[in-house]
């Protein structure tokens, strides 16, 4: 089959429908997948969930996708409309030898893609290239009616969370919520636990659809957060919190209206974590604060700086035998009380759980956090075959420029991370997009400019040379 290699991601597969995926590439990727899981488990037997996202597409590719798998002789258990993370509980919680899920996460209604887990982890890099090599490989066929069986996972998703969280059902003058799903798949799961557990709860945007027609279901981008915001000060709540598409990420607003970010939530709860397991080893990833690894190592844990990426983050977790990890994303890991993947949900009643027991000022705790000033991601255009050879050039002239620009420290681990007295800066090549992604951190505004616009005229002038 001639498949488009672009839609072929660090972390997973996704492209436009209709354009560069359509039924038969979810039908060709059901065969390749069969044939990859017979390799990696040496057996015919196979069986796996798959569920999906509310896009006009999603039920559509997974007849196909199924067919697919149908034809390779691989038994399909639907678990229907989910969230992301919900579809990896399947993983645990049934007798599956792996999963796929059916979403675009974010992505505007046009796209969608899939999540591939083999056996309980999510696939990245060269896996999901062998994958595509495989699809390249695989012949075309014409797609017939799909076999499978279904299950009510959700169902035992609700009893888990019910079983774990019951014991905030009693408790007093709990914190008020007003819960934004963006008409995901996270929000119709979401709020009846919530409500079960007797929380005063605002939903909006509950219902899943797939057009999105309220805001772009992103909760970590200041547009998509107006409404959550007033609906928070109209009604005077304690906390906002947002879920993107598929309820992997989460986004957190606190009754002033300001953003708690994805590493200052991550430092709240490895905190938290560390009263209980000294010493615990805590994943961030690289355009993380140094606030938050120097406060974790304050709080006698082990910080690990990793490459940006749900995926990545995971694989690192398992491989220190780490209690938590986290992206400035939105993407939280507990594999604490639960099982190292990323889950909006769970996060929350995690956050809940802290703030209804210990009744935590999310505000003074903020603002008594060292202060620092930051920027945003910034993105910058570079040619997909451009992109990492710009980055590992910057990183040849900060190292041969160390002194110029007072730098006393560099972290290669993924793009290049450079320390100086006054703050730090990050280049890195995007996995997902053709640009750069830079970050800055300083001790000043004025530091800050200077970090940033220095480093801006580096990166222009190596993508023109390069």
């Amino acid at each position: 089959m001639i498949v488009d290699d672009s839609i072929f991601r660090e972390y997973d597969i996704r492209g436009i429908v209709g354009e560069n995926l359509d039924e038969q590439f979810a039908c060709t990727l059901g065969q390749a997948f069969a044939a990859h899981l017979k390799k990696a488990f040496k057996k015919e037997d196979l069986t796996v969930s798959i569920g999906y996202d509310a896009r006009l597409s999603s039920k559509k590719l997974f007849n196909a996708l199924c067919y697919g798998l149908n034809y390779r002789g691989v038994k399909v258990i639907d678990i229907g409309l989910v969230a992301t993370p919900v579809a990896y509980f399947s993983l645990f919680n049934l007798h599956v030898d792996g999963g796929i899920m059916i979403t675009a996460s974010h992505n505007p209604p046009q796209y969608n893609g899939f999540k591939l887990s083999v056996g309980k982890n999510t696939i990245f890099g060269e896996e999901i290239q062998t994958i595509k090599e495989i699809m390249k490989s695989t012949d075309v066929i014409e797609i017939g009616k799909p076999e499978f069986s279904t299950y009510d996972i959700i169902k035992d998703y609700t009893t888990y969370m019910l079983n774990q969280f019951r014991q905030l059902k009693e408790l007093p003058n709990k914190p008020k919520v007003v819960l934004d799903a963006g008409n995901g798949t996270g929000g119709f799961i979401a709020y009846p636990i919530l409500k079960e557990l007797d929380f005063d709860v605002i939903g909006l945007f509950i219902e899943p659809d797939g057009t999105f027609p309220n805001h772009h279901p992103d909760p970590t981008v200041e547009e998509n957060l107006k409404e959550l915001k007033k609906t928070l000060k109209d009604n005077s709540f304690d906390i906002g919190i947002g879920f993107d598409g598929d309820a992997d990420r989460i986004g957190v607003i606190l009754k002033n209206e300001e953003t708690m970010y994805g590493d200052q939530l991550l430092l709240l709860f490895a905190q938290h974590i560390l009263k209980e397991h000294k010493g615990a080893t805590i994943i961030g990833e690289v355009k993380c604060s140094q606030v938050l690894y120097d406060k974790i190592e304050q709080a006698g844990g082990k910080a690990i700086m990793w490459k940006a990426g749900h995926s990545l983050i995971k694989a690192k977790m398992k491989e220190e035998k780490a209690l938590l990890g986290g992206e400035m994303s939105g993407h939280i890991f507990f594999a604490d009380r639960y099982f190292g993947y990323d889950d909006a949900i769970y996060v929350s009643l995690r956050l809940l759980e802290i703030l209804a027991k210990e009744r935590i000022d999310l505000q003074k705790w903020k603002n008594d956090l060292p202060k620092t000033f930051n920027t945003p991601e910034i993105r910058i255009d570079c040619p997909e075959e451009k992109k990492v050879l710009v980055t590992k050039e910057i990183e040849d002239y900060y190292i041969k420029n160390k002194e110029k620009y007072a730098i006393t420290n560099i972290i290669t681990i993924d793009g290049i991370r450079f320390n100086t007295k006054n703050g730090w800066g990050l280049v890195r090549s995007s996995n997902t997009q053709p640009a750069l992604v830079l970050r800055f951190e300083a001790n000043s505004p004025e530091n800050l400019e200077k970090l940033k616009n220095d480093t801006l005229d580096i990166v222009k002038r190596t993508i023109d040379s390069v």
